[in-house]
């Protein structure tokens, strides 16, 4: 009985003398030996056959067939026909693999006994025997149908694939001139069985002149075949898996029509580097113009280009003459289809970008809109700009050695001024010395060995190289274009008719401001500004009111206010008492206190320090509310309790109001004051000798007590607790040191505590109830909102501000405590009714990025989503930014800055910097990047326009390690739970 091999490879041949060796020696030179090869000769005229004779008399592994296929189709399946393996491969006559392809296509086979196939990369090989970077797509094991069903992105010998299954699905369709063998693969895949990847590229792929694959006319003709057979049902395939048998799913634009697409882009983008063009760019209509699909469109573009110039990735850019004028023809005509020129340039950007990234610029690169070029830095030379070109891509070399390779946005001439800054900014300043001493005709000077000395050394050179090469602005240069653009931004601001900037108000300070060693400075200076608690507000007159109710029953004779203030609840008080003495430590709070209570002839006004100065005696009542706060500590507060006591009379009552604090019971709602509060005071009094608590109002924020002296012999009795709600609208400067239902974390502990290297920036878009579902994502409610600011509070979080970040970032300095940056793209008007009043309720603040040239209308760039949403006007901005929001740039106009030209990005740039100045009366010094892309132009020319700081595309906490120009943030989403939100902060805490 004959012996059944574990594979069968089939090699149609057909005139292929001069490539055949190759292809058989690789099969002689493979590990595993259980093989046959099957040699299918199609009508050969040249010495294939002979060849091939040659092989089958030395080894017996060899077997010859003849055919008249006239197609590598025909000849397979005949080769298929005779095939007695477990296992099939096809290896075409020009191409070979590995010596270890078998061994290791056989392993993963085994390895998984349920796969119908093994599949592998592979590289292209070019006439001059160069090879293309490896292909492996990870996602035919993923997705096969779904994949086979687009495209095909396996060659044709990098499979092992089950010979039954092959057979049972009726070979190769020899109807087919080209796309065969994605047909048959695609069959294959509906039967939805598994596909296993050796994550190695083990085949080689012989690229020529005479190839069917640069037939683009015919390739194209078979390709629709094939796609549309993968969107319908395929009756060649007896048993397809369920989920495949009506075809592919059509979902998220993944359409027949924009897969044929996408094959006819690599087509066009091949006859560009052959020199034809025979497809009309209107068949490209249904690819996607999205810009996050331009890198994909140009990664496609690219590996056409390679096939139809037969050049590898590194002689690209140096052959741009042979085929750059047509395909940027065809990307501008691209645009045009779209209707979209923006995305065609965003396209010929990552295309050019891609194509340098692969040259070492051995001579220079002119393409369509980047200029690739080497520069001496030690003896840089001006450059003038070509036409069209609009950035540089560069490599600075020194020595023979590429120092540092950049790529930014140009305007103009690139002066010899220009690269010496580039060379101080990128080249390490120490390699700077030596060149800087050189153009100066001197010694270099050496830097000390430690210290500081070396880092000025280091700096000096840089700047000696800058004096020497002048400061001079050439008008026609780039940094003299950008001065253009600025003073037209300039003048545009200043014929806006818009108000200027506004002042902003004096901050409010809080009982956790701390002390002052002169107490009566410090009271002086609290009153500077009239009613600074805001005396007349709805929750402090509800206080008062509740103050008034505890009042003891019967006459009240003599009664005095310690720490009257400006007299609001004297002249209350005044009508309950035959005599007030009114007494504050501040003599510009007793002169208003004594002009608002003229007409109250029992009241009589003086300046007391309470702490320090006797109290009078014999009082009925005494009343000290929201002052005893400001005590030194506790021991303090216990000996002004003795005094009390001693100035009342017997039978007496003390009433005090006083805040709940944090510092006295972290579990409960209280205010975040750096002091004690109403639990410890009530404690405290409650504690001295010959005072008794009489009667209680507790609210969630603060107690009202009513204590009373007692007389001689007198027994204290149980006393009578009330708890009232607070019905009172509470003022923001109230509100925002309150932590509702306690704190896991108090500020101030962590402050002293915590030291980290990284902190979360957070980026919100909008806040709202109701929106397009479709931007769901970008908008939380504004309860999600509340509950995660809510948490950031109780948490110990205080909000900082990027400038804060930057500074952080220069120093080196370890960030205190648990700082957090707040971040908002766009400037929706929801900003302002929902996320802003939630914001300063928590005692934080956030930083918003407006889309300057759109301020008062609504967000356009969403309209294909449903209603835009409404943005902030300039007026809102001024009121938001006198209240301590803060205000950077998300650029003019929305639009992705990867598709901008350099000038229209620096004039966005500058125009939008220069309104957000003008609008909130503070230095603009950060922008994010509209829909989080960049390119790499944005860093270098945004610092040009005056800013320091800059959000991209990345995703992560920022550290000390971040360049403040590119910072990354975390998107924190409108679809996900609270508890996704504490644990991606929490993420960032746990790591120091």
């Amino acid at each position: 009985m004959a012996h059944n091999p574990l594979v069968s490879i089939v090699v149609p041949a057909h005139n292929a003398e001069v490539t055949l060796p190759r292809a058989l020696d690789c099969l002689v030179d493979q590990e595993i030996v259980d093989w046959e090869a099957i040699v299918v000769v199609d009508v050969s005229t040249d010495a294939t056959a002979a060849i091939i004779a040659g092989y089958v008399e030395h080894d017996a592994r060899f077997r010859t067939l003849s055919a008249s296929a006239y197609s590598a189709a025909g000849a397979r399946n005949s080769g298929i026909s005779t095939a007695r393996g477990r296992w099939l491969m096809f290896l075409d006559a020009d191409d070979w693999v590995d010596a270890g392809f078998l061994a290791k296509m056989l392993a993963a086979l085994e390895a998984a006994p349920d796969a119908v196939t093994a599949y592998c990369g592979s590289r292209r090989v070019m006439p001059d025997g160069e090879l293309t970077p490896s292909s492996i797509p990870t996602e035919v094991a993923i997705q096969p149908f779904e994949t086979f069903a687009r495209r095909c992105p396996i060659r044709t010998h990098a499979l092992l694939v089950d010979r039954k299954t092959i057979v049972e699905l009726g070979g190769f369709d020899v109807s087919l001139r080209t796309c065969e063998d994605w047909d048959l693969w695609q069959r294959l895949a509906r039967l939805g069985k598994r596909w296993v990847m050796v994550d190695e590229s083990l085949a080689f792929y012989r690229t020529s002149p005479n190839s069917l694959t640069r037939n683009s006319t015919q390739m194209l003709a078979d390709a629709e075949i094939v796609i549309a057979r993968g969107f319908s049902p395929d009756p060649r395939v007896k048993k397809p898996a369920s989920a495949h048998a009506n075809g592919a799913i059509e979902t998220n634009g993944r359409t027949a029509s924009e897969a044929l697409a996408w094959f006819a882009l690599w087509n066009a983008a091949s006859d560009c580097g052959s020199g034809r063009r025979s497809i009309s760019p209107q068949t490209l209509r249904a690819l996607p113009a999205g810009r996050k699909w331009a890198r994909e469109i140009a990664k496609v573009a690219f590996d056409g280009l390679m096939v139809g110039s037969l050049s590898v990735p590194a002689q690209l850019a140096a052959r741009w003459d042979r085929f750059g004028g047509s395909l940027t023809e065809l990307i501008t005509e691209l645009g045009k289809v779209w209707d979209d020129p923006v995305a065609g340039r965003r396209v010929q950007y990552h295309l050019e970008e891609m194509l340098l990234d692969f040259d070492d610029l051995a001579a220079s690169r002119r393409l369509a809109r980047t200029l690739g070029i080497r520069v001496d830095i030690r003896n840089p030379t001006s450059i003038e700009l070509p036409e069209g070109i609009d950035q540089i891509y560069a490599y600075l070399m020194m020595d023979g050695q590429i120092e540092a390779v950049v790529q930014f946005g140009v305007l103009g001439k690139v002066t010899r001024r220009h690269w010496i800054e580039l060379a101080r900014d990128f080249v390490p300043p120490k390699r700077l010395i030596h060149s800087a001493a050189r153009l100066a005709r001197r010694p270099p000077v050496h830097a000390p060995q430690q210290g500081a000395g070396a880092d000025m050394s280091d700096i000096s050179a840089a700047e000696a190289l800058l004096s020497i090469a002048g400061r001079r602005s050439d008008r026609h240069s780039h940094f003299g274009k950008l001065a253009r653009l600025a003073a037209e931004a300039r003048r545009l601001v200043r014929s806006s008719a818009e108000a200027t900037e506004p002042l902003a108000p004096p901050r409010r300070a809080s009982a956790a401001d701390g002390h002052d060693d002169d107490r009566r400075s410090f009271w002086n200076r609290r009153f500077a500004t009239e009613d600074p608690w805001n005396y007349g507000s709805s929750y402090e007159q509800e206080k008062y009111e509740r103050q008034l109710e505890i009042l003891p029953a019967g006459p009240i004779g003599r009664a005095l206010e310690l720490a009257c203030a400006e007299g609001h609840f004297t002249r209350q008080l005044a009508p309950r008492v035959g005599h007030l003495t009114a007494t504050d430590i501040s003599a510009v709070a007793i002169g208003r206190a004594r002009a608002r209570c003229s007409d109250q002839p029992n009241v009589e006004f003086g300046v007391l320090d309470f702490c320090a100065d006797t109290l009078p005696g014999e009082m009925d009542l005494i009343v000290c509310s929201e002052v005893l706060y400001y005590l030194d500590d506790l021991a303090e507060l216990r000996r002004i309790a003795k005094q009390i006591v001693e100035a009342l009379a017997p039978g007496g009552s003390f009433i005090n109001a006083h805040a709940f604090v944090l510092r006295d019971n972290v579990e409960r709602t209280g205010f975040d004051w750096n002091t004690f509060g109403a639990q410890a005071i009530s404690e405290t009094l409650a504690g001295t000798e010959g005072l008794v608590l009489d009667q209680s109002i507790q609210t969630e924020l603060y107690r009202i007590d009513r204590f009373r002296r007692l007389s001689p012999d007198e027994v204290a009795t149980e006393p009578m607790i009330d708890h009232a709600p607070i019905r009172a609208r509470l003022e923001i400067g109230v509100a925002r040191n309150i932590v509702w239902g306690g704190a896991r974390a108090l500020r101030r502990d962590v402050a002293r505590s915590e030291r980290r290297q990284r902190i979360p920036v957070l980026m919100y878009h909008g806040v709202a109830d109701e929106g397009p579902a479709a931007l769901a994502r970008f908008r939380l409610t504004p309860a999600a909102f509340h509950s995660q600011m809510a948490w950031l509070r109780a948490n110990g979080f205080h909000a900082i501000r990027s400038e804060q970040l930057e500074r952080f970032i220069a120093s080196r300095q370890p960030f205190a405590g648990r700082p957090v940056l707040i971040t908002f793209d766009d400037g929706f008007q929801n900003f302002a009714d929902h996320a802003w009043p939630i914001l300063r309720a928590n005692d934080l603040t956030a930083e918003v990025f407006l889309v300057t040239d759109l301020v008062g209308e609504s967000a356009l760039w969403d309209a294909d989503s449903g209603p835009p949403t409404q943005l902030m006007d300039a007026g809102t901005v001024r009121r938001l930014a006198a209240e301590g929001a803060f205000f950077g740039s998300h650029l003019a106009t929305h639009r992705a800055i990867d598709g901008l030209s350099s000038s229209d990005l620096a004039a966005e740039l500058l125009r939008s910097r220069m309104f957000t100045e003008r609008w909130t009366g503070r230095p603009t010094t950060a922008f994010a990047a509209p829909f989080s892309v960049t390119d790499r132009r944005l860093g270098r020319l945004a610092k040009e326009c005056g800013y320091r700081i800059g959000f991209g595309g990345r995703h992560g906490p920022a550290d000390l390690d971040c360049d403040p120009i590119d910072l990354p943030r975390i998107e924190i989403r409108g679809d996900r739970s609270l508890d996704d939100f504490v644990a991606k902060v929490e993420a960032v805490l746990e790591e120091r």
